[in-house]
């Protein structure tokens, strides 16, 4: 089980009420709503081994360099990503909590958490499941390998669970073909522009035809007489963005291949440092997250 670590505590600073505070006044709410989220996964699916996935670079320098707008509207005026006062303090902490409880954490310089959950289970031998928010992930779905998408988009309670199957049904296009099609959807959030006037059921009708963006292109080199789906309005777009669709495919393929060192990831049977998590949790309130998460793992109770 791969954790985009970002998505979730995002998730759990938004779904906990920042009232939730710790002994010195201060909001825990984000890392105790991911505590309990991690507690509940592995209650839920018993993973084997698992790894929360980080980001060490939030906007990795070769995908601003693709595509300057790439997550620019979140960029804050004294640089580095726009992140609510309350949370950015909860990160560290997380960090610590992380490390003593002996759950594997896992990020990579130049590259975001989607890289390193790409590199991951594309080395793992079994079944993957990768727990998040962001679309972007869906184009890691693979039912030959097992590698499914747990979206969080309605709750870490009612997840959906994103297969081949999955893919195809909620956007019409083949199952591996996600990536192609938000290129040329685009993806606002993100700062992805997409192709201009090409819409869901339009980028869907075309990778059809064409199986896939590079099948695209060449049929937009190649016609002389529009026939639908690149109709004649359709074929002036896809010109009008050549520059865009040169750059994009860099910014919206999660890497596969970083050198990452190995990572383990099995469950702790013990508190890697249980004197620091004590400490962590009696500072900041963590006490019953804590206890949660070690009866989750099956930690020997004192």
């Amino acid at each position: 089980m791969l954790l985009d670590a970002a998505s979730l505590y995002y998730r759990a600073f938004y779904g906990v009420p920042t009232t939730v505070t710790g002994p010195h006044g201060r909001p825990v709410n984000a890392v105790r709503g991911f505590l309990d989220m991690t507690a509940r996964l592995v209650v839920a699916h018993a993973p084997a081994r698992l790894v929360a996935c980080w980001d060490d670079d939030w906007r990795p320098a070769f995908r601003v360099a693709a595509l300057p707008t790439y997550k620019a509207h979140r960029v804050a005026p004294e640089g580095g990503e726009e992140t609510p006062e309350e949370l950015a303090p909860q990160v560290p902490v997380l960090v610590d909590v992380l490390a003593a409880a002996g759950l594997a954490r896992v990020g990579a310089p130049g590259y975001e958490a989607d890289d390193v959950i790409g590199t991951l289970a594309t080395r793992a031998r079994g079944p993957v499941d990768v727990v998040t928010g962001d679309r972007d992930l869906f184009q890691l779905v693979d039912d030959d390998r097992g590698v499914r998408i747990l979206y969080t988009a309605r709750g870490i309670n009612d997840l959906d669970f994103v297969d081949e199957a999955a893919v195809a049904d909620r956007y019409g296009i083949p199952g591996r073909s996600y990536a192609d099609f938000a290129v040329l959807r685009g993806d606002p959030s993100d700062g992805l522009p997409g192709v201009s006037g090409v819409g869901a059921k339009t980028a869907a009708a075309l990778i059809n035809e064409f199986g896939s963006l590079a099948g695209i292109r060449a049929a937009v080199a190649r016609t002389v007489v529009p026939k639908a789906p690149l109709t004649a309005a359709v074929l002036k777009k896809l010109q009008a963005a050549g520059d865009y669709l040169d750059a994009a495919p860099e910014v919206v393929a999660v890497v596969t291949g970083i050198d990452l060192p190995p990572v383990d990831g099995a469950l702790p049977r013990h508190p890697a440092d249980p004197d620091a998590l004590a400490a962590l949790a009696a500072e900041h309130g963590l006490e019953s997250s804590v206890r949660r998460l070690g009866a989750a793992l099956d930690w020997p109770q004192d």
